[in-house]
């Protein structure tokens, strides 16, 4: 392992940003202190939660965290080194509205409790091209259904992605369960009717490159319907 990356893994064992969980026996987080608890033991307020699931560096967890301090935001990804750059400067920038959380999505029920959260980001997710994989896409039935257990009515879950397969599955998804699609477009950046906070302002890495490259930016906004699939 580059040591470079070793020295990442090390310091945010340190950080007090970071919850890097270990799981139980049986591979659940089932004891995970807090679930239900992230505003009063942790954030110490009762302001909304919102999560980025996949975050990857934490852009957006970042500056949505910058530009919104009365909203409390939650990274969450995999990989250390990753979380390692937008925990770094969240800390260095005394910004105690956020967090990361270092998991697999598919526990993300593990970890918040029933109306904990307020919002969701898919930020360029992996689009598991195959469709023997389409279970692992963030937006597949199976993920909405993790996310209802968590979200508070009516929240909403925002999607960026540059591949047009999973934008369209995921237009599909939403029209097929009678979700509740708030604001699409297959071209962000040159769609003028569309002007959420921060939505064009902020960009990811992989974001930026596929803009040099000229590839288009898709979005797509929803909520979940209240009523649990039959």
């Amino acid at each position: 392992m580059p040591k470079n990356k070793l020295k990442k893994f090390a310091e945010i064992n340190s950080f007090s940003n970071v919850l890097q969980p270990s799981a139980c026996p049986d591979g659940t987080f089932i004891n995970f202190p807090l679930k239900g608890k992230w505003n009063s033991s942790f954030f110490k307020n009762q302001n909304p939660i919102v999560l980025e699931i996949g975050c990857g560096k934490g852009e957006y967890t970042l500056a949505l965290g910058n530009a919104f301090p009365a909203i409390n935001f939650i990274g969450i990804d995999i990989k250390g080194d990753r979380i390692w750059h937008g925990a770094s400067k969240a800390l260095n920038e005394g910004l105690p509205n956020i967090a990361f959380l270092r998991a697999q999505a598919e526990m993300i029920n593990d970890f918040f409790d029933e109306d904990e959260v307020s919002g969701i980001w898919l930020t360029f997710p992996d689009p598991f091209e195959r469709n023997a994989k389409a279970k692992k896409r963030l937006s597949s039935p199976q993920f909405l259904d993790r996310y209802r257990k968590i979200l508070k009515p009516g929240s909403p879950i925002q999607l960026k992605t540059d591949n047009s397969s999973l934008f369209h599955y995921t237009l599909s998804i939403i029209q097929e369960a009678k979700h509740k699609l708030l604001s699409q477009s297959f071209n962000l950046y040159e769609d003028h009717q569309i002007s959420e906070p921060l939505l064009k302002e902020v960009q990811t890495y992989y974001e930026t490159m596929f803009l040099k490259i000229g590839k288009p930016i898709h979005y797509l906004k929803f909520s979940l319907n209240v009523s649990k699939p039959a």
